[in-house]
């Protein structure tokens, strides 16, 4: 399915987004705003993005800043993290305004994308969006991996935090894509700590707790990345909203962390469903 590749500019940021054809004969259609994983292009959500449409939704999907058509390029200069992260999603809802309001509005974040919509939540207020839906999110906090993997994932998320440290920039090698060391400084923090970091003394857990906006948590079967107790770490900070936990796994398919996207049909359907059941904001 063919998209219309659009741009945002915020904080001499450029963000691509990708607007894919409103489902036909619902003009108002309720819309879904997807947050990738870390290094994860718009463009490998497609066939979601397809299902989700397929189900009666509208579906536009952003790049992470410096992943995909957003810029800047992960470099030394650049310094931005988590924070910049959640704002990036308010600018992107904001350029949607003047064609989506009005209408039901689900953020959908996979992986970081999650975390960042969690986040913006959190900082940047409720008022226009009706509902979250966490897939394959987690905070990957290494005490809740399972055996003896569990004693790996400290030094290894800490390392590549070491890395992107000396090198300024995390290159990319075998996880995550190039990233700024800002976005693997936080992500690190939540592996260390199993917390989210402040941002300019704000307490963003607390503030994560005061998040009110119905959400449908949803771990992979599979997910190596974030496996099922890493979401349930995130949805127990989530202690002032409505939080449907569900597992997902497809028949006859083996899943992953990323595998899920071409598997999503019965995803997506539950996803509409979730939606349509939203109360009014």
């Amino acid at each position: 399915m063919e998209y219309v590749q659009e741009f945002v500019q915020v904080d001499g940021a450029r963000l691509g987004l990708q607007v894919y054809p409103e489902p036909p004969g619902r003009p108002d259609a309720p819309v879904v705003l997807i947050a990738p994983a870390m290094g994860v292009r718009a463009r490998y959500y497609r066939p979601f993005a397809a299902a989700l449409r397929d189900a009666g939704l509208a579906v536009a999907v952003a790049d992470l800043r410096g992943t995909g058509e957003s810029t800047p390029r992960p470099s030394r200069a650049c310094r931005y993290g988590y924070a910049e992260l959640a704002a990036d999603i308010g600018a992107v809802r904001a350029a949607l305004k003047d064609r989506w309001d009005g209408r039901r509005t689900l953020l959908l974040g996979h992986s970081l994308g999650g975390q960042a919509a969690v986040l913006h939540l959190a900082l940047h207020g409720e008022q226009e969006v009706d509902g979250l839906a966490l897939v394959a999110v987690g905070i990957p906090y290494w005490r809740d991996f399972a055996g003896l993997r569990r004693y790996g994932v400290l030094p290894y998320t800490q390392g590549i935090a070491a890395t992107a440290r000396l090198l300024g920039v995390w290159p990319g090698w075998g996880f995550g894509g190039r990233q700024v060391r800002g976005v693997i400084r936080d992500w690190a923090h939540t592996a260390r700590t199993g917390r989210f970091p402040e941002f300019d003394g704000v307490d963003t857990e607390a503030a994560v707790g005061r998040i009110r906006t119905p959400v449908l948590a949803i771990s992979v079967e599979g997910d190596q990345y974030t496996p099922h107790p890493t979401l349930d770490r995130l949805c127990a900070k989530l202690t002032a909203a409505d939080v449907a936990r569900e597992r997902y796994h497809a028949p006859g398919t083996t899943l992953d962390h990323f595998t899920w996207v071409r598997a999503a049909a019965p995803l997506a359907a539950r996803i509409a469903d979730f939606t349509a059941g939203l109360p009014p904001r």
